[in-house]
């Protein structure tokens, strides 16, 4: 299958690595030209850039934060003249016991990883609206269908972003697509540092793959959802997750 995303503007956010990476180098060799968006990965960011090529950029803005992410759009609106694609990827994960969250956990938790996704698809659709499309895909987990113990205010976000993906493609559709990935474990620096955590990788390689994902074939889902390919796809929700969760 051939992808052109020739002459298509897209901005990936939480890009310096893992998953984001991926995708923005992905839509890259497609032939987009990349926004990289960062929070305090600078060099990193700037190195993804580079090898996007096609004019790409990076970006740092903490997006979770309203004002930050008004100020990043109106930054790639300024470079590029607009936007058609939008991937909202940044997100955390923190693993404690339920009976330990503090309320700055939780925040912290659904900001990042819930609340940006809204703020940015806010300051997204309106340009989207008026220019008459775009595309736009959420980043979620298989978690947030399945639940996990220890890791609540992660598989409550991830929920959420399902959620949010499918009322705002029932809103947008059909000028604007809205879908979503949910992936299954991928060997990220997130993963690794779960790692270190836990200690172990049982629930994550009990799959029928019976292994981690890569972060490219996670992008190569976000590629296609952003090709003209998935054009009768809206509100979806694609798993590649090893067999972890199979609908």
């Amino acid at each position: 299958m051939n992808i052109d995303l020739s002459g298509q503007r897209a901005l990936v956010t939480g890009a310096a690595s893992g998953i984001g990476r991926a995708i923005a180098l992905g839509l890259a060799n497609a032939g987009a030209t990349v926004v990289v968006n960062h929070l305090g990965k600078a060099v990193a960011a700037v190195e993804v850039a580079a090898a996007c090529g096609h004019g790409a950029l990076a970006l740092e803005a903490d997006v979770s934060n309203s004002a930050q992410v008004a100020a990043m759009f109106a930054q790639t609106t300024a470079a590029l003249g607009g936007l058609d694609i939008l991937v909202n990827n940044a997100g955390i994960m923190q693993v404690k016991p339920f009976l330990e969250l503090t309320e700055t956990d939780w925040d912290t938790v659904i900001d990042t990883n819930l609340k940006s996704m809204f703020l940015c698809c806010r300051a997204a659709l309106p340009g989207m609206v008026a220019q008459g499309s775009g595309v736009i895909i959420n980043i979620a987990s298989e978690l947030g269908y399945l639940g996990r113990e220890l890791y609540v205010p992660y598989t409550a976000s991830k929920g959420g972003v399902i959620t949010l993906t499918r009322s705002l493609a029932r809103e947008f559709a059909p000028k604007i697509r809205i879908n979503g990935i949910a992936p299954g474990p991928t060997m990220t620096p997130m993963i690794e540092a779960e790692i270190a955590i836990t200690g172990g990788l049982e629930a994550e390689t009990a799959t029928p793959a019976g292994r981690l994902g890569e972060p490219t074939e996670i992008a190569s889902a976000a590629v296609y959802l952003a090709s003209s390919h998935a054009s009768f796809f809206y509100g979806e929700i694609l798993s590649p997750n090893g067999g972890a969760l199979m609908r």
